[in-house]
Order: C-alpha cells, then sequence, then structure tokens
C-alpha cells in the first residue's frame, strides 16, 4: 500500500477511536512527532495525532497514535484526552506507557 493511502487509513482509524471511546466529533489539527525516553533509552518514537472535539464534556482536545503489537502484525490504538496532567501529545504517550506499565507488573508480565 503507498504510504499515502496507509497514512489515510491509520487517520481514519485514529479518528474513529476517538470518537468511538470518547464520543462527540473530531476534526484533526496536527501530527507532531514525539520521542520518549527513559534512563537514556528511546521507549517510543512516533507521530501522535491532535484532535479537536465538539460535544465531548471532560475535555476539547484529544490525542491519537498506534503502536505494534510484540508478536503481532497488528497495531494498539491509543486514544487519550487532553485533561488533568495531560497537556501535550508528550504527555499523552507519557501516561500511556506508565498506564502499561502498571497493567504489565499487575498481569506478572
Amino acid at each position: 500500500m503507498p504510504a499515502n493511502i496507509a497514512r489515510h487509513a491509520e487517520m481514519r482509524t485514529l479518528k474513529s477511536a476517538v470518537e468511538s471511546q470518547h464520543g462527540g466529533s473530531v476534526t484533526h489539527v496536527e501530527s507532531v512527532p514525539v520521542t520518549e525516553t527513559f534512563q537514556g533509552q528511546t521507549v517510543w518514537e512516533g507521530v501522535v495525532e491532535v484532535f479537536d472535539i465538539e460535544g465531548n464534556a471532560k475535555s476539547t482536545r484529544a490525542y491519537a497514535w498506534s503502536s505494534p503489537i510484540d508478536g503481532s502484525s497488528k497495531r494498539r490504538i491509543f486514544a487519550v484526552l487532553h485533561l488533568g496532567g495531560i497537556r501535550s501529545p508528550q504527555d499523552a504517550v507519557r501516561a500511556a506507557i506508565a498506564a502499561e506499565h502498571r497493567e504489565n507488573h499487575q498481569n506478572g508480565r
């Protein structure tokens, strides 16, 4: 699949994820490259899509991206509201990584 077609399909998937998880209708605002490091190691690198939301009672902005799932050809979709301590795409990625780490730790992984 050509890169621009794949990118368009990914954008539709992320937009749908934000709408289904958080309600309202969303409009794409920008794409932000993010590199998150921990103890000098890159733990995530990619592009976070920023969306404005109309019709959500908690927030007017959301961040969305996907990451590969280890051992699979599928991708995990993340959709995080601009809320509380989440004030940027970087904050959203950091929060998702922390939540995933806690989840894995609790499940003994």
